[in-house]
This record gives C-alpha cells, sequence and structure tokens, in this order.
C-alpha cells in the first residue's frame, strides 16, 4: 500500500506563530544583541550573514531535515536536497510538467505486453567518490530503494517486478502490471542513484550522509546547517554559485526576521499568511523579490463515511454545499491559495471543478435541504466533529469559520464541532476510525494525477456494505469503499492514450463529487523571497527547488 502524506513531516501548515512575550523589554534587547551577532558574523541559530562576499547562497528554512538516505527520506526539505545532490533516470524540464531523460538518455521502450521497459543510460558519469555510473550501479540503487523497506518503499515496491541490467549501460524494468505513469515515478526524488561503494542493502539506513551524481556534494551534515558544494565532475550543467547553506530556523518568526536583517540570501518554506502578506508588501516596495508559484499541494477534508451521521450520503453532501472557498481564501488565508474543486490540482489536464459544478460555494439552501432529506431539522441537528492537528493556526481559523457558517446559515439544523489533536497522535490514529473528519494537506510524489486519486479513493479490501478495510483510502481516515472508482482506478493505469485516460479521470472526479470521501478545500501557492542580488530562482511544478541556477548578481 502506498504510504499517505500524513505520514511525512508537518507541511508549512502546521507550523505555529509564536506571541509576543510580555516581558518586552528583554526582548528588545535580546533582539538588538542578536541583530548585533548577525551583522557581525555567525547569529544565534548559527546562520552564516547573507551579506558575505563569498558566492555561497544562504537559504532559510524551518523544515527540520530526519535523514538524507533516498531509501528512507519521504519530507519535503530530504526531497529538495536529493533533488539538488542527486539524479534520477527522468526530471522534469525546468519550471514545466515535460518529463526529461536525466540519467536516462531517452525515454524507455515498451514491450507490447506494457510490462517491459528497457532505458538506455548515461555514458561517462561518476558518483562522488568516483566510482563510475552504470547499468548495474542504478539497479543497486533501485533494488536497495525497495529492499530497504523504507516509507517511500511501496511506491516501487507496489509497481515493479524484476530490475535487471540488460547491458553495462542498458537497463530493463518489468512491471507487476501496466502503469500508464512509470517514467514519471521514476523521477520521485528518492529513486535517484547511490554509489554501491558507500552504500549496502543489509544494514541500517544511512541518515547523515549522500553519495550520488548530482550537481553538489554533501559538504556537511549540522543541526542547523546543511552545506552543499558544487561537484567538480558533474556530467550537467554546473552551479553557478560557490555552494549552497541551508540554514534551519526553529520557528518561522526567526526565518522571518532574520530575511528582513538581510541574514539569509533565500526564504524557504515555511512563513505564516501574515508574514507572506507582510513580504510581499515589501517586494512591492522594491526592498527585495518575492517569487510565486501555482504549487500542487491540495487541502482537504477527510469523512469518515462510516462514522455516524457521516454514514449517509446527504449529510456528506450538505458540508461540501456548506464549503465557501472564496471566504475561505480570503479571511483565512489572505489570498494566498486558489480555491480548488477537485483532489486533483488545476495544473493537470484531468482536473474538473466538480465540487463547483454540483455544489457551488456557500450553497446553505442547498445543504439544508440535503439534511432536510437525511431527516436533520433544528429540533434534530446533525452533530459533526471537525477535527484538525493543534499546532495549525490556520487550520484552526477553518474550522471555527466553518461552525460560524453552519450557525449563521442552517437554522440549527448542523452543528459543527471543532476539536484539535497533536498531529503525530492524529496520524497515529487516522486509518483506526477514530475521527469522524480531519482537515490535511497532500503533496504529490510524483507529477500524475494518479497521484492525487488512488492514494485516496483506492482500496485493496473491503465491500461498499463495510467500507474500505484495508488500502489507501482506509489509511487516509475514510474508509470508502467503491467497486467501480476501483475499477476506474486500474482503468486509468493502464490506458495508455492520454485523452481516453482523461475521460476515465472525469467519471472518478464525478464520484469523488456524488460520494463525497473528501471535500477539496484550496491548492497552496508557493512563495520563495530573496534578496534582490540574487538571481536564478526557478521554482519546479512539482515543489522542488533547484539550487544550481541560483547566483549573486549586482541588482538594477
Amino acid at each position: 500500500m502506498q504510504k499517505t502524506h500524513p505520514m511525512r513531516s508537518p507541511s508549512p501548515g502546521w507550523h505555529r506563530r509564536r506571541r509576543i512575550p510580555a516581558i518586552a523589554r528583554f526582548l528588545a534587547l535580546f533582539c538588538l544583541v542578536a541583530f548585533v551577532a548577525i551583522a557581525c558574523g555567525t547569529g544565534p541559530e548559527g546562520q552564516t550573514p547573507a551579506t558575505s562576499d563569498t558566492d555561497r547562497i544562504v537559504v532559510g528554512t524551518t523544515q527540520n531535515l530526519r535523514t538524507l538516505d533516498p531509501a528512507d527520506a519521504y519530507e519535503v526539505i530530504s526531497g529538495t536536497l536529493l533533488y539538488n545532490l542527486g539524479d534520477r533516470l527522468y526530471a522534469y524540464k525546468l519550471g514545466t510538467t515535460e518529463l526529461q531523460p536525466e540519467l536516462a538518455t531517452d525515454f524507455p521502450t515498451v514491450g507490447d505486453d506494457n510490462l517491459t521497459y528497457t532505458i538506455p543510460l548515461r555514458e561517462g558519469v561518476v558518483f562522488h567518490d568516483g566510482t563510475p555510473f552504470d547499468a548495474e550501479a542504478m539497479k543497486f540503487s533501485l533494488d536497495r530503494f525497495i529492499q530497504k523497506g523504507g516509507p517511500p518503499s511501496s511506491l516501487l515496491a507496489d509497481t515493479i517486478d524484476t530490475i535487471e541490467a540488460t547491458g553495462e549501460y542498458e537497463l530493463t524494468i518489468t512491471l507487476k502490471r501496466p502503469f500508464a505513469a512509470f517514467p514519471s515515478l521514476l523521477a520521485f526524488s528518492g529513486t535517484c542513484a547511490v554509489s554501491p561503494a558507500a552504500y549496502a542493502i543489509d544494514g541500517p539506513f544511512q541518515p547523515d550522509m549522500f553519495v550520488g551524481t548530482g550537481p553538489y556534494v554533501l559538504a556537511e551534515y549540522g543541526v542547523d546547517v546543511i552545506r552543499l558544494d558544487p561537484f567538480e565532475n558533474y556530467w550537467g550543467e554546473k552551479p553557478a554559485n560557490e555552494g549552497i547553506d541551508l540554514q534551519r530556523f526553529t520557528s518561522s518568526a526567526n526565518l522571518f526576521n532574520s530575511f528582513r536583517s538581510n541574514a539569509v540570501d533565500v526564504a524557504y518554506v515555511s512563513l505564516e499568511p501574515d508574514q507572506i502578506a507582510s513580504l510581499l508588501e515589501g517586494a512591492e516596495a522594491g526592498n527585495w523579490q518575492a517569487i510565486a508559484a501555482d504549487g500542487n499541494t491540495v487541502n482537504y477534508m477527510v469523512l469518515n463515511v462510516n462514522s455516524e451521521p457521516l454514514n449517509q450520503p446527504e449529510v456528506r453532501r450538505a458540508i461540501a454545499a456548506l464549503i465557501d472557498r472564496n471566504l475561505i481564501n480570503n479571511r483565512i488565508l489572505r489570498g494566498q491559495a486558489e480555491p480548488l474543486y477537485s483532489l486533483i490540482p488545476t495544473t493537470f489536464e484531468s482536473y474538473s471543478p466538480v465540487f463547483q459544478q454540483t455544489y457551488g460555494d456557500g450553497n446553505f439552501d442547498q445543504a439544508k435541504q440535503l439534511l432536510a432529506e437525511a431527516g436533520y431539522t433544528p429540533e434534530n441537528p446533525a452533530v459533526v466533529e471537525l477535527w484538525y492537528g493543534a499546532n495549525s493556526n490556520k487550520r484552526a481559523s477553518l474550522a471555527a469559520t466553518l461552525k460560524a457558517l453552519a450557525q449563521e446559515n442552517l437554522g440549527g439544523a448542523l452543528q459543527l464541532e471543532p476539536k484539535s489533536v497533536e498531529t503525530t497522535t492524529a496520524y497515529q490514529n487516522l486509518d483506526k476510525g477514530i475521527y469522524p473528519t480531519f482537515m490535511l494537506d497532500w503533496y504529490a510524489d510524483f507529477l500524475d494525477a494518479d497521484n492525487y486519486i488512488q492514494p485516496f479513493l483506492g482500496c485493496a479490501k473491503g465491500s461498499e456494505e463495510t467500507g474500505c478495510e484495508e488500502g489507501a483510502s482506509q489509511y487516509q481516515g475514510s474508509f470508502y469503499y467503491s467497486d467501480r472508482v476501483n475499477e476506474l482506478i486500474d482503468q486509468q493505469r493502464t490506458e495508455q492514450d492520454p485523452q481516453k485516460r482523461r475521460a476515465i479521470f472525469l467519471e472518478i472526479q464525478e464520484s469523488l463529487a456524488s460520494d463525497v470521501p473528501f471535500i477539496p478545500l484550496w491548492q497552496d501557492k508557493t512563495y520563495i523571497f530573496a534578496q534582490n542580488n540574487i538571481g536564478g530562482i526557478r521554482l519546479q511544478v512539482n515543489q522542488q527547488f533547484p539550487f544550481w541556477p541560483l547566483e549573486k548578481v549586482n541588482p538594477e
């Protein structure tokens, strides 16, 4: 079973804003001392000043790095680092969803059975430790990814049957069943090549090292700072800078203040909406740069179809009709998102705004009618708990807003009760059916609509009477089961014709809007802020951040 993203490190939405303590005099003195420390050398969290004369780039983040082992890494920050330290068989052309060969020299030759993929490999590539790259090394890397059994292993383990080096620079992969998006799966950051001389399939993971073939080598793995140096023998485009210092901050407030004081060159995930709004104003004034891009992270509400009263489709549909996405975006998200009407993001051709077409936004008359059909009235209200992570201000505000919308517009027929829990506890219990609802987000492993459908709606074992007993929807906490949707998921995975595949995705999305096991809410925008002397900033559609184009320039 494919692991779902709630098991990863919390996304930007989970960070808690820190309140200003009452001891203002002490804080003012402390901040003055901290600012002097940053201006003169190393700051309180170990950051190198961004005003340094070197061409190294200081990138600030609040993300916590758990591991750099590709077979174990399943977090945003580790994916970004592996993207810059390693190479995969395929990658996305910068700024697009167009797949292109990387360690492969061409796209696979697919057998008539749609199971056999033969891939030609690049010659003259070496690993960071000098070991030559060839088909055996690539086979070792993918075998290790699967056999180590780490969190991301099922991405390949569920799909691949065998991997063989059928030539010195030729790899042949046989699938268990046809999968139309397989080449996109090989662009996942963790499928990068690693040196067979530095790693083993047996033994523990290697969290604090990386030996691959990418444009950077890992120079230092520290608690607060990760340093990347350019790889002199890199086969491809060389970095335009002298290296990257990834500086980790303990809070978004520290990252925000350090960027404003020029202690970091680039501020990269995560900042609160009010901090982003402030930095956007500063960018408009010319103080620094703001780079915004439509992201592929979807925010949604899980509905447990086995729990009362959500076991009645009319109640689930009523909640869907209650949602006012434009109000949420403007009031809670400060306009920093895009309303979303399907689990598939708007950046995909397969996207269809089925929830907009079926329910609209804030359709209170429809919600009241649906509740009445289910037998719920002001005298006999439907009571539904709204659960969210305790350290997410944004989702706390969302739950309060939805509660108010129901109180003000549904005459008491629906009572929503916000409740919070620590995220670690939530992730451990989501698949146990404890929560009738939960508000989460999801970022894709690979850029294909399948990765927004199968991990939500697929179910390996169950029935429409009992719900999902084993599979993706059970793991997500929805317990949704549909024979027809399972059949459609299998069909789109084997269909090679893009137009026919889009038609299948449309039917799946229509079932999603009718059955409502999940309610899509919004699609994140991704923001990067950079000082005016930083050039070459590009953000991939899959939200990977390429470091090698970054360079220091003379601002106009």
